[in-house]
């Protein structure tokens, strides 16, 4: 398996991929869009969904409990604008008419959550990060986790599909079944999603 940016992996993928993912649903749309032929649509699944939350510093220095707590003065925030998490905190701040308060506070924007680590690593003057849960338990020593009210909460989906140019369809079909099950579930419960 190869994740990251697409720049990474799309050269070897558009030789012999067997199964592509997205880190939402859109993702794998626009990448279908820019890739035509490479996906076989009939075997688009949607698994399962990851919230977004907030990652604060350890210890939340800064007291953050709330997506409102994100556009109080001086607070500094990381934005990932794409891999997934395009238009994740605008989509939860509009709902909620704090757009203006959290796009004034947003000091770095980066496209990928690959930058995004590195970023949040080099800069603690970085206060919180919208993004999914999922990636605190990566960065367990680096992070705490702001959870949102259920009622708050916004989930994005995990798509998956197998290549046209697959060599082992049968095994990646199969593969895929087997992410559908409650086993498959279970793994993806411990790693943040729902």
């Amino acid at each position: 398996m190869v994740a990251g940016p697409e720049a990474k992996w799309i050269a070897q993928a558009l030789q012999d991929a067997d199964i592509i993912f997205g880190g939402a649903e859109y993702m794998l749309t626009d990448f279908m869009l820019r890739h035509p032929g490479l996906i076989d649509p009939r075997t688009r699944v949607s698994l399962w969904v990851r919230p977004a939350g907030i990652l604060v510093r350890k210890g939340n220095p800064r007291k953050i409990k709330s997506l409102a707590d994100l556009g109080r003065e001086g607070v500094r925030l990381l934005d990932v604008n794409g891999a997934g998490q395009l238009g994740l905190w605008e989509d939860l701040a509009g709902v909620r008419g704090l757009i203006p308060q959290i796009q004034k506070n947003i000091v770095v924007s980066v496209s990928n959550t690959a930058e995004a680590i590195d970023r949040w690593k080099a800069m603690p003057e970085l206060d919180a990060w919208i993004t999914y849960e999922s990636w605190h338990l990566r960065l367990r020593e680096h992070t705490d986790l702001v959870r949102l009210p259920e009622k708050e909460r916004l989930y994005r989906g995990t798509p998956v599909a197998v290549t046209a140019i697959s060599r082992q369809r049968d095994l990646a079909l199969r593969f895929i079944d087997f992410l559908k099950t409650e086993e498959a579930h279970r793994i993806f419960r411990k790693w943040g999603w729902k």
